[in-house]
């Protein structure tokens, strides 16, 4: 009985272990993203007033799949999360990945992000219609507001569809937020340009 005791234990150990190893290399990850992500818009920022001819505009704006191009600012969860270019799971691992086949603020059509609900998205459920999104990129920031949300099943890809001419923000991560292993839906958010 003692053998099994300690057998249980052991296990315990190497899974609390495994689980810490794998929580702090995606901290890792995320920093090292934001970091890079902070780099690339002061870049911006002192292009521009280093040349008058230099503006921020999307047309000077072409990101490379694994690049850190910005944030996702989500106040009502006080959340400042890298947006990454690509969704494969390198990307994901590192922040909030964008479909590189969606568009991007002032292109006029679907944009599209994913993260993992266990990670950045950990709190998104809390997000209510009427709570505002802020993109952040080197051309520019952006704000949209909630205005609905659905739950999909996980292989349904028809909520990635052209919006054209309409802008809209579209956020997705994986449900139940409090499964285990991989979850059966998508859980999507629907936010629309705020405009000034």
């Amino acid at each position: 009985m003692k053998k099994l005791a300690f057998l249980f234990i052991m296990i315990g150990i190497v899974l609390l272990s495994i689980g810490g190893y794998q929580y702090f290399n995606i901290q890792a990850a995320e920093q090292q993203a934001a970091n890079e992500a902070n780099k690339r818009l002061e870049d911006s920022k002192n292009q521009t007033k280093d040349s008058s001819s230099h503006q921020r505009t999307i047309e000077n704006f072409s990101p490379n799949t694994g690049d850190a191009v910005g944030f996702l600012h989500i106040p009502a969860i006080e959340a400042e999360l890298p947006i990454i270019e690509g969704t494969d799971p390198e990307e994901l691992e590192k922040g909030v990945g964008h479909y590189d086949t969606s568009a991007y603020p002032t292109e006029n059509d679907q944009i599209v992000m994913s993260g993992h609900r266990d990670t950045v998205f950990r709190s998104l459920g809390e997000v209510e219609v009427g709570d505002t999104f802020m993109v952040e990129l080197p051309y520019g920031n952006f704000e949209y507001e909630m205005v609905d949300s659905k739950i999909v099943d996980a292989d349904d890809t028809s909520i990635i569809q052209s919006t054209a001419p309409k802008e809209e923000l579209v956020i997705t991560t994986c449900y139940p937020f409090s499964y285990i292993g991989n979850a059966p839906e998508r859980y999507i958010i629907y936010a629309k340009p705020i405009y000034e």
